[in-house]
């Protein structure tokens, strides 16, 4: 039996255009050098912009009132700056139109927002931020890198963008803390290294969620996963199924996680656990908890351990944690295994089978003497499924398993392959699943989905006979 694929891409046809005649010039295409010069042309006012932003800048803080400033939105601080333009303090030139309106833009942006990334946070097609000192800048566009050009008036500049962004949570950035993880008013996680760890000045990594309120079906559509695969996944939420979510950085972990989430149903109560909060439930019952770094003194430390401990202490239906990296892995499996079932947490690894052994080796950190098999025991015990996500060479994030967590045989954890992709044809994502019962049917009897758990596994081709 063929394998059945699912979202077949089809590539898109260039329109054929006729080739003109010898010597003859398509008059909608300027010549090259026009082009050259059109290009340095821009550059030039570009500069000349850089320029008067960077001197007008220092004049405007000495000249306005700042605490006004402070509570203008973008609009009425605007209609001040293109005033101040026109007065001899600011010692303008003459500029067009459009320049002007350039100059009192960036000029917004360095005074209420993030200076020269701002355009970038409102572009929905990018989805990473990489800032490498002040020359050099690159962004993730549709999965792939690109590099783009963004102008930073010196390493000051920068400098104060990033302390700015980790103010704005109550974090702090200098050399005393060189490194801090935070997040933008969208959500949007930050991470900030800079000198003297960060050789050529401050590094600012941008991850950005731009698939906010995605649901399984809409990945089904994208061909993150098939729909017979989004059903088991709907189906294993309601049987609350503790799932523990694997892949690389960049795979796409919690946006499968904000999808997961989705299908819990709003009589519940949720606590979420992160480093950095990412995570946009939908549910109206969710306390959010994020951990808190030490301070310049060396107190008020606040671990995901820490907060683990004190959510069993809240009433929560099912607990969500953004990260498992730690000792805090053990609470973890200890409240899914008494009380909190439908938990939830991501984990770094490369493979399924990796994902359990990055779980055993936090567990014997954070557990002190307790033997390996019986840890290995708490495991199988705790954790229903890891699914498995990466992101492909080609930029595509798909689920490259499910994966079913059977039990413990000779003291090693048995698992067993319920769903897998293979590469198809032409970019095609071929989705394959074994078709037998999982290991849980007993929590999908409990709310009376058997049926159409075993309609999903069978809806595709069985393993052996997509190879036979």
């Amino acid at each position: 039996m063929a394998a059945r694929s699912f979202g077949r891409r089809s590539r898109p046809v260039e329109p054929s255009t006729p080739s003109a005649p010898d010597g003859a010039r398509d008059p909608a295409s300027p010549p090259t050098a026009q082009r050259e010069t059109a290009v340095r042309a821009r550059s030039q006012a570009d500069a000349a912009v850089g320029e008067i932003v960077a001197r007008i800048h220092p004049v405007i803080v000495k000249s306005l009132d700042m605490t006004k400033i402070a509570g203008f939105n973008n609009e009425q601080l605007a209609g001040q700056l293109l005033a101040f333009l026109d007065t001899p303090e600011a010692g303008v030139p003459d500029l067009g139109p459009l320049d002007r309106q350039r100059v009192v833009t960036e000029l917004v942006h360095d005074i209420k927002g993030l200076g020269p990334i701002e355009p970038l946070l409102v572009d929905p097609t990018i989805s990473d931020i990489l800032i490498n000192g002040m020359d050099s800048t690159y962004i993730e566009r549709r999965g792939r890198l690109e590099r783009v050009e963004l102008r930073f008036r010196d390493r000051q500049h920068l400098l104060h963008i990033a302390q700015r962004i980790a103010g704005q949570v109550g974090r702090r950035v200098d050399e005393s803390s060189p490194m801090v993880d935070a997040r933008l008013a969208d959500g949007s996680r930050v991470n900030i290294i800079i000198p003297p760890l960060a050789l050529d000045g401050a590094a600012i990594s941008i991850r950005r969620f731009v698939m906010r309120g995605t649901s399984l079906d809409d990945m089904a559509e994208r061909t993150v996963m098939s729909p017979s695969m989004a059903e088991m996944f709907r189906i294993g939420v309601k049987a609350r199924l503790n799932i523990l979510i694997s892949g690389g950085t960049g795979a796409g972990k919690t946006t499968f996680m904000n999808a997961m989430s989705r299908e819990i149903p709003h009589s519940e109560r949720l606590v979420t656990i992160e480093d950095a909060a990412e995570l946009q439930l939908q549910q109206p019952h969710v306390v959010r908890l994020e951990t808190r770094t030490m301070s310049a003194e060396g107190t008020g430390q606040v671990t995901m351990r820490d907060l683990l401990v004190n959510t069993l202490r809240m009433r929560p239906d099912r607990i969500i944690v953004g990260e498992v990296r730690g000792g805090e892995a053990n609470e973890m499996l200890q409240a899914m295994n008494t009380g909190h079932p439908g938990s939830m947490c991501t984990l770094h690894a490369n493979t399924p089978r990796d994902a359990l052994t990055r779980l055993e080796n936090m567990l014997m950190i954070g557990s002190g003497d307790i033997p390996l098999p019986a840890l290995r025991r708490q495991i199988a015990s705790s954790i229903d499924m890891v699914v498995q996500l990466a992101r492909l060479r080609n930029g595509h994030r798909c689920v490259l398993s499910a994966t079913n967590v059977v039990g413990i045989e000779n003291d090693i954890v048995t698992t067993e392959e319920m769903w897998r992709r293979r590469p198809g044809p032409e970019d095609e994502q071929v989705f394959e699943t074994s078709g037998r019962q999982p290991a849980w049917i007993e929590a999908v009897d409990a709310v009376k989905l058997r049926e159409p758990l075993m309609a999903a596994l069978q809806a595709d081709p069985r393993i052996g006979e997509a190879e036979s």
